[in-house]
């Protein structure tokens, strides 16, 4: 190679460079040029390898061209990546570009348990008739939980095997309350009558899991004292809620039974909302489904709390909320709510 053919060599490089760089579309492309016209194996290293083979009086012009060459491509190569740079850049700002009028991702919306749905439902129906609403502690006495309730020493209620006992060091017993008949016991210590309260709240029983028991669930009891009040104000009250409830052709069945706390007792139900009364599986052909109980309350609980029992009466009710549930919505099997399945919970 001479110095014409070395010049000539450069020029066309640098036009064909130019050539290229015009036609590039992306930053890979124009790296890829500069490794070509400039890199290890481009034509302006076979140039400056064969200056030493020049004539010394053409050196100098080779030295001029090859400096020539690469200022020359080099700034082409700059400017194509500048506006390779400049260009990606717009086009990764207008790909990520927030349009403010576009909505956000559909958030779903989370509801209720069904248990809490039917509490506070049936606290609306009681509070419409009249009713305050109070709470008490879950970890109870043995005076609140039985005793100041009419439960002797010996009743099986107080054995270890229905009822969970807490270990506090204290000297009175102490454990998981069984019912919510405690907090009845706490709010006639606390007021006078006339006294017209629901009790809801969770309750714990050594109960073996089944379709219809299990060793956590929750309740609501009823109080009435005042002067006056009878076994007719009980069952009208019963009738009044079961229908709010349940819808005004369901009646309400009462058959006698035994209670501590109450004299005379009875268990209460419901026309079935499955058959209408006609009979079914559900309610075992009878027409009848058993929700809860009741009573008028036992003199002795009045004398616990301080209350003469020749100048006021009153009755309790009590049922459980996760029955009132199985029964309107058809749950099956008591375990459901407290599964934690999305699944199911999504339906109510």
């Amino acid at each position: 190679m001479n110095l014409a053919e070395a010049i000539s060599s450069l020029e066309a490089a640098s036009v064909a460079a130019r050539e290229l760089l015009a036609a590039v579309t992306n930053l890979a492309a124009v790296e890829e040029i500069e490794r070509d016209f400039l890199g290890k194996r481009s034509v302006l290293v076979s140039v400056n390898e064969a200056i030493k083979d020049f004539a010394p009086e053409d050196r100098p012009a080779a030295g001029k061209a090859i400096g020539a060459y690469r200022s020359e491509v080099g700034a082409l190569i700059e400017a194509a990546r500048d506006g390779m740079s400049a260009g990606e850049a717009a086009a990764r700002i207008e790909r990520e570009r927030l349009d403010l009028t576009i909505g956000g991702r559909p958030q779903e919306r989370g509801h209720l348990h069904l248990i809490t749905q039917v509490q506070r439902e049936l606290e609306d129906v009681f509070v419409g008739l009249g009713f305050q609403i109070a709470e008490g502690p879950e970890v109870e006495t043995d005076w609140y939980n039985f005793e100041a309730l009419n439960f002797p020493p010996g009743h099986p209620a107080r054995a270890m095997q229905d009822t969970l006992y807490v270990d506090l060091g204290e000297q009175e017993q102490v454990l998981l309350r069984t019912h919510t008949s405690p907090v009845q016991v706490r709010v006639m210590e606390s007021r006078k009558p006339p006294i017209y309260t629901i009790m809801p709240g969770r309750v714990y029983r050594r109960d073996t899991l089944d379709a219809r028991h299990s060793p956590v669930f929750h309740q609501i009891e009823g109080l009435v004292v005042d002067e006056g009040i009878t076994l007719g104000d009980l069952f009208g009250t019963i009738d009044a809620f079961t229908r709010s409830y349940f819808g005004s052709s369901i009646k309400a069945r009462f058959l006698p039974s035994y209670f501590p706390f109450t004299e005379p007792s009875a268990e209460f139900s419901v026309t079935c909302i499955f058959c209408e009364g006609s009979g079914c599986t559900v309610c075992s052909r009878t027409g009848w489904i058993e929700l809860g109980g009741c009573g008028m309350v036992d003199p002795n609980v009045f004398k616990s709390v301080g209350y003469d029992p020749e100048t006021v009466s009153g009755f309790a009710f009590g049922f459980g909320l996760e029955r009132m549930a199985q029964i309107r919505f058809g749950v099956d099997h008591v375990k459901a709510f407290f599964d934690d399945d999305i699944r199911f919970l999504k339906q109510f």
